[in-house]
């Protein structure tokens, strides 16, 4: 069961530190504020020089707004520094909570390098637009206030001014809409690029072994030419918008300059407040900065909608149940999972008794890792449900479920500790013996020991095989115990011996609870308390793989291969 609740926008919101945020906007409106005053105060102190009165106080108080602006400004550029970053934490962190609590679907729907892209960069960007919000309050602020200054020396210079604003108004607007437009297919671009190059450092020795390095970094590049297209059109769109600006802009100065000149003339207004008037003309049309301020604004708006994209994707909702005292009986009915179009698993009836072990055959493409990743709700099914001991795993807990459920890949991540922590990975407080014994049945402790640090040896630092860093990875699974043990695959880069002995632990109980196990090879389907054959979807049969082995559909799961000949009798000779 999936939550269709979508959290808020990204772009919708304050922030982390709404305080902080408030005080950028009072900050920046302030400075802003000093710097209306400041026209009108060097004005009256022109007009007292010129008649030859005392004009100290008028000099000081000059002199100290231009001292107060130059403070607000470094107030501003330090809030803002800090608000950007602050914000930016906080949207990565809220990304990454989101991706994982989404698991599987976000990569599968976005791609692992378009979702390190929107995680990196976008959230970047997206995280100064508190700071752009405050720096175009203030920005508006100015031309607002100045028209405001300009009524007050004479409502014919503000008059003149008004007359022309709508034109300014029109360009700012459809610089705006460009704006987002060509800034969002600029990141999308980026996106895809990232995502290629993901995938090739992924398949890094393929490409080697093949030769096609030259290939692969034409595909990755390959949308470099939309990607230049659109910073180009970005480019166009702000010098358009720039140009018709400063077209504009100055007939509406010299409008003003011009009236404020005839009202000079006529003894309407002193020279003081034609300078006064001067100055706010340039600042009342201060579309540079709007323009500024405004692509800003859009290129944040435009990240934060990617990342409201991925927000959009419904997390996994836990129930608050816990599991009543059992010995992990799992129970699939009626599960029907579907990749696209196709019904991977099309109505999967399965029963695993507490404390056994099933085994999981079929050919590629049956559905094996699907059932395993559905048993143990790392991924949905689209109908039916999974219950473990009667209870439905969509009505646990986060917590239960996963402490009741335990797993290991074939390929396991390893994240970057030292081999003891990875070990205990999922341990709230994992303890050096019961890490060892784990490593132990893994067959994972003479190797480690081997180590230059042994268990304290960093993972990064530890050389080793595929099979060596599977058998962590049922180490993992073997410390984290549960009620129910889920191995997708988790052999198959073992050597036969190995093999054979993890098998016989699982078997035996040595690894505790229910075990559901992905098999490929006979001989471990043998070891198996009973065989799940998967064939196309459904389940095909379940029965001791001695009495399957009797059908040559079911061999010719294993591909006919040597070990298949001894598992005629049991695949324990």
């Amino acid at each position: 069961m999936t939550t269709r609740t979508s959290p808020p926008a990204t772009h919708g919101l304050l922030g982390p530190a709404p305080a902080r945020c408030l005080a950028l906007c009072l900050v920046s409106t302030a400075s802003t504020g000093a710097g209306l005053l400041l026209p009108a105060a060097l004005g009256r102190t022109l007009d007292l020089l010129l008649a030859q009165a005392p004009a100290t106080r008028w000099v000081l108080c000059c002199a100290a707004l231009v001292l107060l602006i130059a403070l607000l400004d470094a107030a501003e550029t330090v809030l803002g520094a800090t608000l950007d970053a602050r914000t930016t934490a906080w949207l990565r962190r809220r990304l990454a909570r989101h991706v994982l609590a989404v698991g599987p679907r976000a990569t599968a729907r976005f791609g692992p390098g378009d979702l390190v892209a929107r995680l990196v960069g976008n959230a970047a960007q997206a995280g100064t637009a508190p700071t752009a919000r405050a720096a175009l309050l203030a920005a508006l602020a100015g031309p607002v206030g100045a028209v405001v200054a300009l009524g007050l020396i004479s409502p014919w210079l503000a008059a003149v001014f008004l007359a022309g604003a709508p034109v300014l108004a029109l360009l700012l607007r459809a610089f705006a809409r460009d704006t987002r437009e060509c800034v969002t297919r600029y990141q999308e671009v980026q996106g895809r690029i990232a995502q290629a190059l993901s995938e090739a450092v992924g398949g890094h020795r393929t490409i080697r072994a093949a030769g096609t390095e030259d290939r692969e970094t034409a595909r990755i590049l390959r949308p470099l030419p939309e990607l230049s297209e659109a910073g180009h059109r970005m480019w166009r769109v702000q010098g358009r918008a720039s140009g018709q600006s400063v077209a504009v802009a100055p007939l509406l100065q010299l409008g003003v300059v011009a009236v404020a000149g005839v009202l000079l003339a006529r003894h309407r207004v002193t020279v003081g407040e034609v300078l006064a008037a001067s100055r706010y003309a340039v600042l009342a049309t201060g579309v540079g900065v709007l323009v500024g301020q405004l692509g800003g604004l859009a290129r944040a708006r435009a990240a934060a909608g990617r990342l409201d994209e991925v927000h959009a994707e419904p997390a996994v909702a836990h129930g608050e149940r816990r599991l009543p005292p059992g010995p992990g009986r799992l129970e699939l009915r009626g599960v029907i999972a579907r990749r696209g179009a196709r019904a991977v698993l099309d109505g999967v009836d399965l029963v695993v008794p507490g404390g056994t072990t099933l085994a999981v055959v079929g050919r590629s493409g049956a559905g094996k890792s699907l059932l395993a990743a559905v048993a143990g709700r790392l991924a949905e099914p689209d109908a039916g449900e999974v219950l473990l001991d009667g209870v439905p795993l969509r009505e646990l807990t986060h917590d239960e479920l996963r402490r009741s459920i335990g797993y290991a890949f074939e390929r396991p991540a390893l994240l970057g500790g030292t081999v003891e922590e990875e070990i205990g990975l999922a341990l709230p407080s994992p303890s050096p013996a019961r890490v060892r014994a784990a490593a132990r049945t893994a067959h994972a402790d003479d190797f480690v020991r081997r180590l230059p640090d042994g268990y304290d040896t960093l993972v990064d630092d530890a050389p080793r095989s595929g099979g060596e860093s599977q058998r962590l990875g049922l180490a993992r699974a073997f410390a984290h115990g549960g009620r129910l043990l889920v191995l997708d695959d988790a052999l198959s880069s073992l050597d036969t011996v190995t093999e054979a002995r993890i098998a016989e632990a699982l078997v035996s109980g040595g690894a505790g609870g229910t075990r559901l196990l992905v098999a490929h090879r006979a001989a471990t389907a043998a070891r198996a308390d009973a065989v799940a054959w998967l064939d196309g979807g459904r389940v095909r049969a379940v029965g001791p793989h001695e009495e399957l082995w009797r059908s040559a559909e079911y061999r010719a799961v294993f591909g006919g291969r040597a070990e298949g000949a001894d598992a005629s009798d049991g695949g324990l000779s």
